[in-house]
């Protein structure tokens, strides 16, 4: 597994900000995130996403779009040496994406998709399929299987946020690390960012998000069992068009990070 990008054995970083926004900020964050990436085991991914394609709000700001955002990530992983990743929403648009990134994800909310899923698997590409909020984790085994046999063998890793229960926030089960482990025979990532997100209670019912919560949850999933990481950052969440409430600023993120790497390498010798 030594030149994997979603390796089992190695602890990795999936980071950027929630959306394409403009290769300045891009290439302050992929700096950033390429000097940090010397010191985690298993590295770190780029990712941005060129349409978010969930937003609750009609008019909420969804980015640029997949031509224009995939030139950019293409300049980012240029400019950086990064791999990046980036979520497809639709079946069509795998084969196009997949000639970019390195990796395809598939979000929380398609996670059932068949032919999203099989589309995404047919690249040859490295797949993280996020966990849906309303499944158990014994329920993603099928989510991961249509991304697998759409080829021999192939990457694939699963990614944990949380589970709704009905009163707005997310709530992490740290057992879901091991079962999902066990049930997808996958990398298991926990995304610590969107775990702390409240949708519809943010200003105009934008998502809100309570980031004081992260650094907890994040060490917890690690001590839990989780084999990656995938945290939004922004050098200025609070002015950021998608997701501000709940990025982690961006000053914040190699000190975190490595207090992860560390507590992994403890619990693993």
């Amino acid at each position: 597994m030594a030149n994997a990008l979603l390796p089992r054995d190695r602890f990795f970083l999936i980071a950027g900000p929630c959306v394409v926004e403009n290769d300045e900020l891009h290439l302050r964050i992929a700096e950033r995130l390429a000097r940090l990436a010397e010191q985690v085991p298993g590295g770190i991914l780029f990712k941005a996403s060129f349409d978010k394609a969930n937003r609750s709000n009609p008019g909420a700001a969804r980015g640029p779009g997949l031509d224009e955002g995939l030139a950019s990530l293409a300049r980012v992983r240029a400019e950086s040496g990064l791999p990046v990743l980036t979520d497809v929403h639709l079946p069509d648009q795998c084969a196009t994406v997949a000639e970019v990134v390195d990796v395809l994800q598939i979000p929380a909310f398609l996670c059932r998709q068949t032919d999203l899923l099989e589309a995404a698997g047919a690249t040859g590409k490295p797949v993280n399929v996020k966990k849906g909020q309303w499944m158990h984790p014994e329920g993603m085994t099928g989510a991961v299987a249509k991304v697998r046999r759409m080829r021999s063998g192939g990457e694939v890793a699963v990614t944990e946020r949380g589970t709704f229960f009905g009163y707005g926030d997310l709530v992490v089960d740290m057992r879901s690390f091991g079962r999902l482990r066990e049930a997808c025979d996958a990398a298991v990532v926990f995304d610590g960012t969107h775990s702390v997100q409240r949708p519809g209670q943010g200003v105009g019912g934008a998502s809100g998000g309570a980031r004081e919560f992260i650094p907890s949850l994040t060490l917890a999933a690690v001590a839990a069992g989780a084999d990656g990481l995938f945290l939004e950052t922004h050098p200025k969440p609070d002015t950021a068009p998608s997701d501000g409430p709940n990025m982690l600023p961006l000053d914040e993120l190699d000190d975190l990070v490595l207090r992860s790497v560390d507590l992994w390498t403890r619990l693993r010798r």
